[in-house]
Protein backbone atom coordinates (compact mmCIF):
# COMPACT_ATOMS: atom_id res chain seq x y z
CA UNK A 1 0.00 0.00 0.00
CA UNK A 2 1.41 3.65 -0.81
CA UNK A 3 1.73 6.51 1.90
CA UNK A 4 -0.74 8.07 0.55
CA UNK A 5 -3.25 5.06 0.80
CA UNK A 6 -2.11 4.48 4.31
CA UNK A 7 -2.41 8.39 5.23
CA UNK A 8 -5.52 8.30 3.73
CA UNK A 9 -6.63 5.58 5.79
CA UNK A 10 -5.35 6.23 9.38
CA UNK A 11 -7.54 9.36 8.56
CA UNK A 12 -10.58 7.75 8.59
CA UNK A 13 -9.71 5.82 11.51
CA UNK A 14 -8.46 8.90 13.51
CA UNK A 15 -12.81 10.14 12.30
CA UNK A 16 -14.41 6.78 13.33
CA UNK A 17 -13.33 7.36 16.95
CA UNK A 18 -15.49 10.45 16.97
CA UNK A 19 -19.08 10.29 17.71
CA UNK A 20 -20.13 12.13 14.21
CA UNK A 21 -23.83 10.46 14.24
CA UNK A 22 -26.42 11.64 12.34
CA UNK A 23 -30.09 10.80 12.53
CA UNK A 24 -31.50 8.98 9.33
CA UNK A 25 -35.11 9.41 8.47
CA UNK A 26 -36.20 8.83 5.58
CA UNK A 27 -39.97 8.73 5.53
CA UNK A 28 -39.76 11.93 7.37
CA UNK A 29 -41.36 9.94 10.61
CA UNK A 30 -40.34 13.01 12.65
CA UNK A 31 -43.40 15.21 11.16
CA UNK A 32 -45.37 12.38 13.01
CA UNK A 33 -43.98 13.14 16.29
CA UNK A 34 -44.44 15.79 18.84
CA UNK A 35 -42.18 18.27 20.01
CA UNK A 36 -41.84 16.56 23.68
CA UNK A 37 -40.38 13.68 21.58
CA UNK A 38 -38.04 15.35 19.60
CA UNK A 39 -36.68 17.44 22.16
CA UNK A 40 -36.29 14.27 24.61
CA UNK A 41 -34.76 12.81 21.92
CA UNK A 42 -32.30 14.99 21.00
CA UNK A 43 -31.12 15.76 24.96
CA UNK A 44 -30.64 11.99 25.09
CA UNK A 45 -28.79 11.69 21.84
CA UNK A 46 -26.60 14.40 23.01
CA UNK A 47 -25.98 12.56 26.58
CA UNK A 48 -25.07 9.38 24.51
CA UNK A 49 -22.38 11.35 22.36
CA UNK A 50 -21.09 13.02 25.23
CA UNK A 51 -20.99 10.85 28.30
CA UNK A 52 -21.15 7.09 26.25
CA UNK A 53 -19.35 7.07 23.48
CA UNK A 54 -16.03 8.13 24.54
CA UNK A 55 -15.69 5.63 27.10
CA UNK A 56 -18.22 2.51 26.08
CA UNK A 57 -15.50 1.00 23.62
CA UNK A 58 -13.05 0.74 26.75
CA UNK A 59 -15.60 -0.66 28.96
CA UNK A 60 -16.78 -3.48 26.40
CA UNK A 61 -13.33 -4.44 25.58
CA UNK A 62 -12.24 -4.84 29.96
CA UNK A 63 -16.02 -6.37 30.07
CA UNK A 64 -16.72 -3.94 32.68
CA UNK A 65 -19.89 -2.27 33.59
CA UNK A 66 -19.78 1.78 33.57
CA UNK A 67 -22.21 1.81 36.91
CA UNK A 68 -21.58 5.67 37.33
CA UNK A 69 -23.66 6.16 34.07
CA UNK A 70 -27.11 5.16 36.23
CA UNK A 71 -26.75 9.12 38.15
CA UNK A 72 -26.34 10.40 34.62
CA UNK A 73 -29.18 7.79 33.16
CA UNK A 74 -31.73 9.01 36.16
CA UNK A 75 -30.63 12.69 35.60
CA UNK A 76 -31.79 12.66 31.61
CA UNK A 77 -35.36 11.01 32.97
CA UNK A 78 -34.21 7.76 30.97
CA UNK A 79 -35.40 5.58 34.41
CA UNK A 80 -39.74 5.21 34.09
CA UNK A 81 -40.20 8.22 31.62
CA UNK A 82 -43.51 7.25 30.91
CA UNK A 83 -44.47 6.40 34.93
CA UNK A 84 -46.18 9.27 36.78
CA UNK A 85 -43.73 12.04 38.31
CA UNK A 86 -45.27 11.55 41.74
CA UNK A 87 -43.85 7.97 41.58
CA UNK A 88 -40.86 9.11 39.98
CA UNK A 89 -41.20 8.46 36.23
CA UNK A 90 -41.05 11.29 33.53
CA UNK A 91 -44.77 11.82 32.97
CA UNK A 92 -44.31 11.24 29.29
CA UNK A 93 -45.57 9.21 26.86
CA UNK A 94 -45.42 5.73 25.61
CA UNK A 95 -43.34 7.35 22.42
CA UNK A 96 -41.19 9.38 24.55
CA UNK A 97 -40.52 6.51 26.36
CA UNK A 98 -39.62 4.69 23.37
CA UNK A 99 -37.05 7.25 21.10
CA UNK A 100 -35.19 7.38 24.67
CA UNK A 101 -34.38 3.57 24.43
CA UNK A 102 -33.47 3.83 20.33
CA UNK A 103 -31.41 6.62 21.49
CA UNK A 104 -29.60 4.74 24.48
CA UNK A 105 -29.16 1.72 22.65
CA UNK A 106 -27.55 3.72 19.77
CA UNK A 107 -24.92 4.15 22.14
CA UNK A 108 -24.89 0.35 23.03
CA UNK A 109 -27.48 -2.24 23.89
CA UNK A 110 -25.94 -2.77 27.49
CA UNK A 111 -26.48 0.90 28.65
CA UNK A 112 -30.56 0.75 27.54
CA UNK A 113 -30.68 -2.43 29.02
CA UNK A 114 -29.81 -0.43 32.66
CA UNK A 115 -32.30 1.66 31.92
CA UNK A 116 -34.86 -0.47 30.67
CA UNK A 117 -34.62 -3.11 33.51
CA UNK A 118 -34.44 -0.09 36.03
CA UNK A 119 -38.04 1.47 34.61
CA UNK A 120 -39.42 -1.81 32.63
CA UNK A 121 -38.55 -4.44 35.32
CA UNK A 122 -38.48 -3.03 38.24
CA UNK A 123 -40.37 0.45 38.50
CA UNK A 124 -43.29 -0.51 36.78
CA UNK A 125 -44.13 -3.36 38.74
CA UNK A 126 -44.01 -1.68 41.62
CA UNK A 127 -46.14 1.13 40.27
CA UNK A 128 -48.60 -1.45 38.30
CA UNK A 129 -48.78 -4.09 41.01
CA UNK A 130 -47.63 -2.57 44.58
CA UNK A 131 -48.78 -0.80 47.33
CA UNK A 132 -49.07 2.30 48.54
CA UNK A 133 -46.52 1.96 51.10
CA UNK A 134 -43.90 0.19 48.59
CA UNK A 135 -44.73 3.10 45.98
CA UNK A 136 -44.21 5.84 48.37
CA UNK A 137 -40.65 3.51 49.58
CA UNK A 138 -39.12 2.88 46.53
CA UNK A 139 -40.33 4.38 43.18
CA UNK A 140 -38.89 7.87 43.83
CA UNK A 141 -35.39 6.67 44.73
CA UNK A 142 -35.58 3.99 41.70
CA UNK A 143 -36.20 6.89 39.57
CA UNK A 144 -33.17 9.29 40.85
CA UNK A 145 -30.98 6.54 40.79
CA UNK A 146 -30.31 6.60 44.52
CA UNK A 147 -31.51 3.03 44.27
CA UNK A 148 -30.89 0.34 41.75
CA UNK A 149 -33.35 -2.53 41.16
CA UNK A 150 -32.75 -5.81 38.68
CA UNK A 151 -35.91 -8.86 38.00
CA UNK A 152 -35.86 -12.15 38.92
CA UNK A 153 -37.58 -14.07 36.64
CA UNK A 154 -35.81 -16.70 34.36
CA UNK A 155 -34.07 -19.30 36.06
CA UNK A 156 -31.28 -21.86 35.23
CA UNK A 157 -34.03 -24.41 34.15
CA UNK A 158 -36.87 -22.37 32.46
CA UNK A 159 -36.18 -19.62 30.21
CA UNK A 160 -38.68 -19.82 27.70
CA UNK A 161 -41.41 -21.44 30.14
CA UNK A 162 -41.17 -19.15 33.25
CA UNK A 163 -44.29 -20.53 34.41
CA UNK A 164 -42.44 -23.33 35.39
CA UNK A 165 -40.54 -21.65 38.10
CA UNK A 166 -38.90 -23.69 41.13
CA UNK A 167 -38.47 -20.36 43.45
CA UNK A 168 -40.79 -20.88 45.96
CA UNK A 169 -42.29 -19.04 49.45
CA UNK A 170 -43.61 -20.22 52.41
CA UNK A 171 -45.83 -18.87 54.63
CA UNK A 172 -44.21 -17.92 57.73
CA UNK A 173 -46.15 -15.51 59.79
CA UNK A 174 -45.32 -11.75 58.84
CA UNK A 175 -43.01 -12.92 56.41
CA UNK A 176 -42.03 -15.51 53.34
CA UNK A 177 -39.70 -17.51 53.35
CA UNK A 178 -37.78 -17.85 49.90
CA UNK A 179 -36.03 -20.19 48.31
CA UNK A 180 -34.70 -20.96 44.91
CA UNK A 181 -32.67 -18.93 42.58
CA UNK A 182 -32.70 -16.93 38.88
CA UNK A 183 -30.34 -16.90 35.86
CA UNK A 184 -29.34 -14.50 33.81
CA UNK A 185 -30.39 -11.17 35.88
CA UNK A 186 -28.95 -7.50 34.29
CA UNK A 187 -27.68 -5.40 37.12
CA UNK A 188 -28.14 -8.32 40.14
CA UNK A 189 -24.54 -7.89 41.39
CA UNK A 190 -24.65 -4.08 41.82
CA UNK A 191 -28.56 -3.90 42.43
CA UNK A 192 -30.14 -2.91 46.10
CA UNK A 193 -33.78 -4.66 45.47
CA UNK A 194 -34.88 -7.44 43.80
CA UNK A 195 -38.33 -7.86 41.95
CA UNK A 196 -38.14 -11.59 42.46
CA UNK A 197 -41.00 -13.66 41.32
CA UNK A 198 -41.85 -17.15 43.18
CA UNK A 199 -44.64 -20.10 43.32
CA UNK A 200 -45.93 -19.65 46.62
CA UNK A 201 -47.32 -22.80 48.70
CA UNK A 202 -50.93 -23.22 46.56
CA UNK A 203 -49.00 -23.09 43.27
CA UNK A 204 -49.91 -18.83 42.77
CA UNK A 205 -46.91 -16.87 41.70
CA UNK A 206 -46.09 -13.99 43.42
CA UNK A 207 -44.17 -10.87 42.85
CA UNK A 208 -41.89 -9.34 45.70
CA UNK A 209 -39.18 -6.97 47.09
CA UNK A 210 -36.17 -8.34 47.96
CA UNK A 211 -33.71 -5.99 49.70
CA UNK A 212 -30.07 -7.14 49.07
CA UNK A 213 -28.97 -6.92 52.71
CA UNK A 214 -32.34 -9.74 53.66
CA UNK A 215 -30.08 -12.44 54.90
CA UNK A 216 -30.12 -15.51 52.73
CA UNK A 217 -29.55 -13.08 49.56
CA UNK A 218 -26.86 -13.22 47.37
CA UNK A 219 -26.09 -12.21 43.71
CA UNK A 220 -23.17 -13.55 42.13
CA UNK A 221 -21.67 -12.29 38.86
CA UNK A 222 -21.53 -14.52 35.54
CA UNK A 223 -18.25 -14.39 33.70
CA UNK A 224 -17.28 -15.04 29.86
CA UNK A 225 -19.83 -13.20 27.96
CA UNK A 226 -18.66 -12.23 24.82
CA UNK A 227 -22.01 -9.89 24.14
CA UNK A 228 -23.17 -7.00 26.18
CA UNK A 229 -19.47 -7.17 27.55
CA UNK A 230 -20.54 -3.06 29.32
CA UNK A 231 -23.48 -4.78 30.88
CA UNK A 232 -23.03 -6.39 34.41
CA UNK A 233 -25.42 -9.84 34.35
CA UNK A 234 -25.80 -12.39 37.21
CA UNK A 235 -27.52 -14.69 39.29
CA UNK A 236 -29.83 -13.97 42.44
CA UNK A 237 -29.79 -16.92 44.81
CA UNK A 238 -31.69 -17.05 47.72
CA UNK A 239 -30.98 -19.46 50.93
CA UNK A 240 -34.17 -19.44 53.25
CA UNK A 241 -34.50 -15.49 53.09
CA UNK A 242 -37.26 -14.35 55.25
CA UNK A 243 -39.54 -11.74 53.10
CA UNK A 244 -41.75 -9.57 54.98
CA UNK A 245 -45.24 -9.57 53.42
CA UNK A 246 -45.42 -5.79 53.13
CA UNK A 247 -42.97 -6.42 50.31
CA UNK A 248 -44.94 -8.44 48.59
CA UNK A 249 -47.36 -7.38 45.92
CA UNK A 250 -50.72 -7.52 47.06
CA UNK A 251 -52.31 -6.67 43.10
CA UNK A 252 -51.18 -9.76 41.54
CA UNK A 253 -51.13 -13.58 41.75
CA UNK A 254 -50.66 -14.96 38.50
CA UNK A 255 -48.06 -15.24 35.67
CA UNK A 256 -50.06 -11.97 34.64
CA UNK A 257 -47.68 -10.15 36.33
CA UNK A 258 -44.00 -10.66 35.19
CA UNK A 259 -45.46 -10.89 31.85
CA UNK A 260 -47.12 -7.74 31.63
CA UNK A 261 -43.70 -6.11 32.97
CA UNK A 262 -42.08 -8.01 30.00
CA UNK A 263 -44.34 -6.66 27.39
CA UNK A 264 -43.50 -3.04 28.94
CA UNK A 265 -39.66 -3.95 28.41
CA UNK A 266 -40.63 -5.77 24.91
CA UNK A 267 -41.67 -2.79 23.78
CA UNK A 268 -38.60 -0.69 25.03
CA UNK A 269 -36.56 -3.11 23.05
CA UNK A 270 -38.63 -2.90 20.03
CA UNK A 271 -37.40 1.20 19.74
CA UNK A 272 -34.03 0.51 21.20
CA UNK A 273 -32.65 -2.25 18.23
CA UNK A 274 -33.59 0.82 15.81
CA UNK A 275 -30.83 2.98 17.72
CA UNK A 276 -28.15 0.19 17.26
CA UNK A 277 -29.38 -0.24 13.42
CA UNK A 278 -29.01 2.81 12.59
CA UNK A 279 -25.33 3.72 14.22
CA UNK A 280 -24.51 0.83 12.30
CA UNK A 281 -25.80 2.23 8.74
CA UNK A 282 -24.38 5.73 9.99
CA UNK A 283 -21.00 4.54 10.51
CA UNK A 284 -21.41 1.99 7.14
CA UNK A 285 -22.82 4.85 5.02
CA UNK A 286 -19.39 7.34 5.90
CA UNK A 287 -17.04 4.74 5.36
CA UNK A 288 -18.60 3.56 2.32
CA UNK A 289 -18.16 7.29 1.17
CA UNK A 290 -14.75 7.79 2.69
CA UNK A 291 -12.90 4.51 1.92
CA UNK A 292 -11.03 4.37 -1.57
CA UNK A 293 -10.39 1.57 -3.29
CA UNK A 294 -9.85 1.30 -7.36
CA UNK A 295 -9.79 4.84 -7.39
CA UNK A 296 -12.88 5.82 -6.20
CA UNK A 297 -15.21 5.19 -3.05
CA UNK A 298 -16.24 2.41 -2.32
CA UNK A 299 -19.73 3.78 -2.11
CA UNK A 300 -19.70 4.14 -6.01
CA UNK A 301 -19.76 0.38 -6.47
CA UNK A 302 -22.97 -1.50 -7.07
CA UNK A 303 -22.80 -3.78 -4.31
CA UNK A 304 -22.37 -1.48 -1.90
CA UNK A 305 -25.37 0.25 -2.50
CA UNK A 306 -27.16 -2.44 -2.37
CA UNK A 307 -26.30 -2.98 0.89
CA UNK A 308 -26.77 0.52 2.17
CA UNK A 309 -29.91 1.02 0.42
CA UNK A 310 -31.47 -1.94 1.96
CA UNK A 311 -30.36 -1.42 5.29
CA UNK A 312 -32.14 2.15 5.00
CA UNK A 313 -35.14 0.17 3.41
CA UNK A 314 -35.09 -2.25 6.78
CA UNK A 315 -34.91 0.61 8.91
CA UNK A 316 -37.49 2.87 7.55
CA UNK A 317 -39.69 -0.02 7.92
CA UNK A 318 -39.07 -0.48 11.30
CA UNK A 319 -39.35 3.06 12.54
CA UNK A 320 -42.58 2.84 11.11
CA UNK A 321 -43.73 -0.27 13.05
CA UNK A 322 -42.40 0.71 16.21
CA UNK A 323 -44.09 4.34 15.77
CA UNK A 324 -47.39 2.54 14.86
CA UNK A 325 -46.95 0.69 18.30
CA UNK A 326 -46.50 3.69 20.11
CA UNK A 327 -49.77 5.14 19.14
CA UNK A 328 -51.71 1.93 20.10
CA UNK A 329 -49.46 1.56 23.17
CA UNK A 330 -50.91 5.67 23.98
CA UNK A 331 -54.20 4.35 23.87
CA UNK A 332 -53.57 1.71 25.58
CA UNK A 333 -54.11 -0.86 22.64
CA UNK A 334 -51.14 -2.15 22.20
CA UNK A 335 -51.32 -6.34 22.64
CA UNK A 336 -48.83 -8.25 23.66
CA UNK A 337 -48.24 -10.05 20.18
CA UNK A 338 -47.89 -6.70 18.71
CA UNK A 339 -45.02 -5.98 21.12
CA UNK A 340 -44.11 -9.43 20.20
CA UNK A 341 -44.21 -8.83 16.63
CA UNK A 342 -42.36 -5.49 16.58
CA UNK A 343 -39.71 -6.58 19.30
CA UNK A 344 -39.05 -9.80 16.60
CA UNK A 345 -38.93 -7.80 13.30
CA UNK A 346 -36.89 -4.85 14.64
CA UNK A 347 -33.61 -6.79 16.78
CA UNK A 348 -33.56 -9.16 13.44
CA UNK A 349 -33.36 -6.28 11.53
CA UNK A 350 -31.32 -5.23 13.74
CA UNK A 351 -28.62 -7.46 13.78
CA UNK A 352 -28.94 -8.09 9.67
CA UNK A 353 -27.68 -4.80 9.49
CA UNK A 354 -25.05 -5.04 11.68
CA UNK A 355 -24.05 -7.92 9.96
CA UNK A 356 -24.04 -5.63 6.17
CA UNK A 357 -21.97 -2.83 8.07
CA UNK A 358 -19.26 -5.54 9.13
CA UNK A 359 -19.12 -6.27 5.81
CA UNK A 360 -18.68 -2.92 4.36
CA UNK A 361 -16.32 -1.74 6.93
CA UNK A 362 -14.36 -4.64 5.53
CA UNK A 363 -11.61 -6.05 8.49
CA UNK A 364 -12.01 -2.49 9.73
CA UNK A 365 -15.35 -3.83 10.39
CA UNK A 366 -14.00 -5.86 13.15
CA UNK A 367 -12.06 -3.56 15.06
CA UNK A 368 -12.74 -1.36 17.75
CA UNK A 369 -12.58 1.77 15.82
CA UNK A 370 -16.16 1.34 15.05
CA UNK A 371 -18.94 0.04 16.70
CA UNK A 372 -20.23 -2.24 14.38
CA UNK A 373 -18.70 -5.37 15.78
CA UNK A 374 -19.41 -4.24 19.55
CA UNK A 375 -23.55 -3.99 18.53
CA UNK A 376 -23.22 -7.18 16.20
CA UNK A 377 -22.61 -9.39 19.57
CA UNK A 378 -24.65 -7.00 21.69
CA UNK A 379 -27.77 -8.13 18.82
CA UNK A 380 -26.79 -11.69 19.47
CA UNK A 381 -28.19 -11.34 22.78
CA UNK A 382 -30.79 -8.92 22.47
CA UNK A 383 -32.42 -11.38 19.61
CA UNK A 384 -32.64 -14.13 22.79
CA UNK A 385 -33.31 -12.35 25.49
CA UNK A 386 -37.10 -10.85 26.90
CA UNK A 387 -38.17 -14.17 24.39
CA UNK A 388 -36.61 -15.83 21.75
CA UNK A 389 -36.99 -14.62 18.14
CA UNK A 390 -38.40 -18.34 17.97
CA UNK A 391 -40.65 -17.31 21.25
CA UNK A 392 -41.86 -14.54 19.74
CA UNK A 393 -42.40 -15.89 16.18
CA UNK A 394 -44.31 -18.82 17.83
CA UNK A 395 -46.49 -16.26 20.05
CA UNK A 396 -47.40 -14.27 16.64
CA UNK A 397 -48.59 -17.90 15.10
CA UNK A 398 -50.85 -18.54 18.24
CA UNK A 399 -52.81 -14.85 17.56
CA UNK A 400 -53.10 -15.85 14.19
CA UNK A 401 -53.80 -19.15 13.92
CA UNK A 402 -55.95 -19.30 17.38
CA UNK A 403 -53.89 -22.60 18.03
CA UNK A 404 -51.10 -22.71 20.44
CA UNK A 405 -47.83 -24.94 19.45
CA UNK A 406 -46.26 -24.35 22.97
CA UNK A 407 -48.16 -27.32 24.55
Amino acid sequence: MSSKNNGAQGAIEKKAKEDRFQGHDYYNIDELLQEDHLLARDAVRSWVKQEVSPIIEEYSERAECPTHLFKGLAEIGAFGPSLPVEYGGGGMDEIAYGVIMQELERGDSGVRSMASVQGSLVMYPIFRFGSEEQKRKYLPKLGQGELIGCFGLTEPDYGSNPAGMVTNVRDDGDAYILNGAKMWITNSPVADIAVVWARDEEGAIRGMIVEKDMKGYSAPTIHGKWSLRASITGELVFEDVRVPKKNVFPEVKSMKGPLSCLSKARYGIAWGAIGAAMDCYDSALRYALERQQFGRPIGGFQLTQKKLAEMITEITKAQLLAWRLGTLANKGKATPAQISMAKRNNVNMALEVAREARQIHGGMGITNEYPVMRHLMNLETVLTYEGTHDIHLLITGMDVTGLNAFS
